[in-house]
């Protein structure tokens, strides 16, 4: 199946969508494009084979990788004097979030003149911004962070150890391929995370403050299909009926959280960019701690979730039981001391930085440090609430 939408911005899907990469540029009149993409990425045949298609042969294509996995600003800096220096007129961003974010912050700042981090996410830091930004092509080859179909970049300042939602509306892509054959050698470990990934932007999106059906409604139908296709794509990751699901589904993530976040990512961004955890991972380690912390506030929600994911019992207990087993089937660590050594004396500045996330204001409950710190030491002793 080939199909297009335009929501939330222009999306190619179907299985071989890659092919139609020069259709992209050419509709965005981009003739120097920029490839961004990571550096295990970048020596693979599948990068080699799309940049050598015959079709981007009337194209000037450079490449960029010099991409961290928990990328840094150093790496977008570079990225946009690369940019400037080829005079490329658009980026190709390519990747798992990495790619991704960095892609779409080196395409926005080429032509900034104020430092990145005075568009984090924070009250009106965006108004700063010059509009006139070149057009994004975003193809993600995981499915997790959404990042094609979303208005931010997750950028860590290296100087702080902070990982920054860095955000604008320009940061949209133009045009997005969705090519499940893109996703079929992930190793099963990315696509857990990956997938849990997902799970935790519809969920968290779902279950944030304030009103916005049409969120909740794209959330709901993103977690049913991770309910209905996440395990497969982990046991058999050749099915690309379940790599396309959780390619839609992991898009539909992005889209949703618009509406807000909450712990799950205020907990995460902290370990990710201090101790280089995997973003997924970690929202799939601190997931049932912060469902359980939060109970009182979502179990209606949670209720409503359960009956449209038709579980046989309706219930909060029957969904947190389904996130724990789901985490098992994938192999995911109950515990974050699992994956991570933290000292007890690392608590007070990782929940410091965890309160000032701008995730923290989506959580369905008010948070104090101290909840961030309580948080944290059931994540780590595996003690749900």
């Amino acid at each position: 199946m080939k199909i297009n939408w335009n929501y939330p911005t222009t999306v190619w899907f179907g299985e071989g969508r890659i092919k139609d990469l020069h259709i992209a540029c050419k509709n965005l009149k981009i003739k120097k494009p920029l490839f961004v993409t990571d550096q295990d990425l970048v020596k693979t045949d599948l990068v080699k084979n799309i940049i050598n298609d015959p079709n981007l042969k009337n194209f000037l294509v450079n490449i960029f990788s010099n991409i961290k996995g928990n990328p840094i600003g150093a790496n977008v800096e570079e990225g946009v004097k690369i940019y400037k220096k080829g005079n490329h007129d658009g980026v190709i961003a390519f990747g798992g979030g990495s790619g991704l974010d960095v892609g779409k912050a080196i395409a926005f700042m080429s032509v900034q003149t104020r430092p990145i981090w005075d568009f984090e996410d924070v009250g009106d830091n965006w108004t700063r911004a010059i509009n006139e930004v070149p057009p994004i092509i975003a193809v993600p080859t995981t499915a997790g962070t959404g990042s094609e179909a979303g208005r931010a970049s997750l950028i860590t300042n290296e100087k702080t150890n902070t990982k920054k939602i860095i955000f604008h509306p320009k940061f949209l892509p133009s045009i997005v391929i969705l090519d499940p054959c893109l996703t079929i050698n992930l190793p099963p470990k990315i696509t857990a995370a990956t997938g849990m990934d997902a799970l935790a932007h519809n969920l968290e999106a779902y279950c944030a403050k304030g009103y916005h059906p049409m969120a909740d409604g794209i959330a709901l139908e993103g977690m049913s299909l991770i309910n209905r296709w996440l395990v497969t794509a982990f046991q058999d990751g050749k099915n690309l009926e379940a790599r396309s699901a959780m390619l839609v589904a992991a898009t539909m993530g992005s889209t949703a959280f618009q509406k807000g976040l909450g712990a799950i990512h205020s907990l995460s961004h902290p370990v990710n960019s201090v101790y280089n955890v995997h973003h997924g991972l970690s929202n799939a380690i601190f997931m049932p701690y912060v469902l359980t912390f939060n109970k009182n506030e979502i179990e209606k929600k949670i209720i409503k979730l359960s009956e449209y994911l038709e579980f046989k019992e309706k219930s909060f207990n029957s969904f947190l039981n389904w996130v724990l087993d789901l985490r098992k089937e994938l192999k995911i660590p109950h515990k974050l001391s699992d994956v991570v050594n933290i000292k007890s004396n690392e608590l007070d500045k990782l929940s410091l930085m965890a309160l000032e996330d701008p995730s923290t204001s989506g959580n369905p409950i008010k948070l104090t440090i101290e909840d961030m710190k309580i948080m944290y030491r059931h994540s780590l002793e595996g003690k749900l609430f």
